[in-house]
């Protein structure tokens, strides 16, 4: 499905020669977190409401003009992209543009993670491993080489954490031997932050740590 069909118009924009107290009547009736902004048809901006509580009722939008957010997203973004703007603006609303750059309508953020949810890394069965190493040691490809390398199939991975020394990856498969892939990525000096009950090396640790607790309590 494309991600397009979710292109919500149940509202229209609101107008920049809106008066503050229609537009806080309107946030108090639909509860977004952002709305776009037009004039003269043309997107301007979000304004947020947050903003608009601390705004005088007797001036309308325009004079606000300033406190406009300017985030949006294109009709050809991928669902990825169209995330990524939803995050780095705390929003539960996204503008959309065509590539024109005209106000063709919005996201809403439920609309999107259902979307997400079709995808096969979220909708097909398979088993999550979780892998951290250095932030200038890690690559995606050795990632996937090992494991495929180990009859594995990927579904997805994505950074789930990272800082300025280490980066977590979160990697879904399908099919392969987890044990199997999970002591190769240790060959690779890859960590393991994922918990799994093929681990022999784990399994392992746990079963001398049992006998030598058996052994001091003789």
């Amino acid at each position: 499905m494309e991600i397009t069909n979710y292109i919500t118009t149940d509202y229209k924009a609101i107008d920049s020669q809106e008066t503050i107290t229609a537009v806080k009547d309107f946030f108090t009736e639909l509860g977004y977190s952002h709305f776009p902004v037009t004039e003269n048809g043309i997107y301007i901006g979000s304004v947020s409401s947050d903003d608009v509580e601390t705004f005088d009722d007797d001036k309308k939008l325009l004079d606000y003009k300033y406190t406009l957010e300017g985030f949006f997203t294109k009709t050809d973004s991928i669902w990825l992209e169209v995330l990524e703007v939803f995050a780095k603006n705390h929003t539960d609303l996204v503008p959309v543009l065509d590539q024109n750059n005209t106000y063709v309508g919005y996201y809403m953020i439920e609309d999107i993670m259902s979307f997400f949810h079709q995808t096969p890394f979220l909708k097909e069965q398979g088993r999550i491993i979780k892998v951290k190493k250095g932030i200038s040691d890690y690559s995606m490809g050795q990632i996937a080489q090992i494991v495929e390398s180990n009859n594995g199939k990927l579904l997805g991975l994505f950074i789930s954490e990272s800082d300025n020394e280490n980066v977590e990856v979160t990697i879904k498969i399908t099919l392969g031997a987890i044990n199997e892939i999970i002591q190769t990525f240790r060959r690779y000096n890859y960590e393991i932050t994922s918990e799994h009950n093929e681990d022999d090396y784990i399994n392992n640790l746990k079963e001398r740590s049992d006998y030598l607790d058996k052994y001091l309590n003789m």
